[in-house]
């Protein structure tokens, strides 16, 4: 299953690790010290140039969504899986 981030970005359902609010970092030392982390080895990946609403990591970045964490969320839950066909 992919979700769709934004502009032309979709990842896979499954590599994705969490989905944050983009405002949460400020909460947070921890969120703060991940995106400095990121940013050191240039992992951190904006999707459009709108402001980011949502943070969506993966282990190896973190793309910056101008799409809400709510959105995000509900397309992950009502994502349809596709079962194999059998040949």
């Amino acid at each position: 299953m992919f979700i769709h981030l934004g502009g032309d970005m979709v990842l896979k359902a499954e590599s994705i690790v969490a989905i944050l609010d983009h405002n949460s970092q400020d909460l947070s030392s921890e969120n703060q010290a991940m995106m400095k982390d990121h940013k050191k080895r240039k992992a951190t990946i904006k999707v459009t140039d709108d402001t980011p609403k949502s943070m969506v990591i993966t282990e190896d970045e973190i793309y910056l969504s101008p799409i809400s964490s709510h959105t995000l969320k509900r397309r992950a839950e009502t994502a349809t899986v596709v079962p194999e066909e059998e040949y």
